[in-house]
């Protein structure tokens, strides 16, 4: 078969005027890009590599592919940024590997996520702050000056310190720094702007949950009753290796993991708690409509899983990315994770008995 590869690389250099440091922290390198065509060719395939924007349409539009395995994350802070790839494809009538537009759309906007997956499983209590309410920016700083209480809750009730922010539309821990969880009023406040003038979309406020930090990996379009022999689903605890307060898995904490973090997989919980994590990343797969593979972030607290955040276009790059330790943990080493990933996605669309 003819494989195109879709993906969105980071730029060499960060240009400051360009927006935050961490704008393309989401983006692959090429020896990512390269490790995947690799596999791929290894599996009988031509590999075409199609880029992202501009570049993937043409590439598209010149050569007729039978699939397209896709890791892009589209530039901009759009919502839809993650869409696009998919949405193409579908107009083309080319499949593609991963989640669907829709599904990729609704993960990417927190708010969405939360409101979707939170008929099935426990999330933490939160509001969405967004810039263009009827008032302008204003509105939101006088309404949190009035609603947060000196270290204390919301007037009503729903969202008590401490409390942490995040941008609404990013992913790969974008805008959440070690400075992102508030106690006081200030605070929140301070944050509230910081994140609205750097990222140019809504921001996520959420109860802070001060527990154990689990990501579920998911691989297949499994059944629960009937499951291939390539669907997989494990789970990792991320370990703080300093006590220095509450923790928060950070930008930071993940630029520096082998100083910062330990990570084990599989997760060593309680048997009830590995199961009901294991229980809330499968509905939250199926509630988000997600498809071939995802990741899944949780915090614990009194046994039970809260969900934080869901990435249906998780990184793969080797060594660093969240999903490809999970994996290691259990044995898959990088080329047997993304062999497995081809095929549940090859398998979906009806063209698993065209590969080796």
């Amino acid at each position: 078969m003819k494989i195109g590869i879709a993906y969105s690389l980071a730029p060499v250099k960060h240009d400051a005027a360009d927006g935050p440091d961490d704008r393309y922290e989401e983006f692959d390198r090429p020896e990512t890009v390269d490790a995947i065509a690799s596999v791929i060719r290894d599996d009988g395939h031509d590999v075409t590599l199609l880029g992202d924007g501009r570049e993937f349409l043409a590439k598209m539009l010149a050569d007729p592919l039978d699939f397209v395995f896709n890791i892009a994350e589209g530039a901009g802070v759009s919502r839809n940024r993650e869409a696009r790839v998919p949405a193409v494809c579908e107009m083309l009538g080319v499949p593609y590997s991963g989640s669907d537009s829709l599904t990729l759309a609704a993960s990417l906007d927190k708010d969405v996520a939360r409101t979707l997956v939170g008929k099935e499983v426990a999330i933490p209590e939160g509001m969405l702050l967004y810039e263009h309410a009827p008032g302008g920016p204003k509105l939101h700083i006088d309404m949190l000056s009035i609603a947060f209480g000196p270290g204390g809750p919301l007037v009503d009730d729903r969202l008590p310190f401490p409390m942490i922010f995040k941008p609404a539309f990013e992913g790969s821990s974008k805008g959440i720094r070690g400075r992102c969880v508030a106690t006081t009023r200030p605070e929140a406040l301070a944050i509230y702007q910081r994140l609205l003038a750097e990222y140019r979309q809504p921001v996520m406020a959420e109860r802070f949950i001060d527990g154990d930090e689990v990501t579920v990996g998911i691989i297949g379009n499994f059944k629960p009753w009937q499951m291939n022999p390539d669907d997989f689903i494990g789970q990792m605890r991320i370990l703080p290796k300093l006590a220095d307060g509450p923790f928060i898995y950070s930008l930071e904490v993940k630029r520096d993991w082998r100083n910062r973090v330990s990570y084990e997989a599989p997760a060593n919980l309680p048997k009830t708690v590995g199961m009901a994590t294991r229980a809330a990343a499968i509905s939250a797969f199926i509630e988000l409509g997600c498809r071939d593979f995802a990741r899944f972030d949780f915090r614990l607290l009194d046994g039970v899983p809260y969900f934080i955040e869901a990435n249906p276009l998780p990184g793969l790059a080797p060594v660093t990315s969240d999903l490809v330790i999970l994996a290691e943990g259990y044995g898959i080493g990088h080329p047997e994770l993304i062999r497995r990933i081809l095929h549940a996605a090859l398998r979906r669309v009806g063209l698993m008995e065209h590969a080796t």
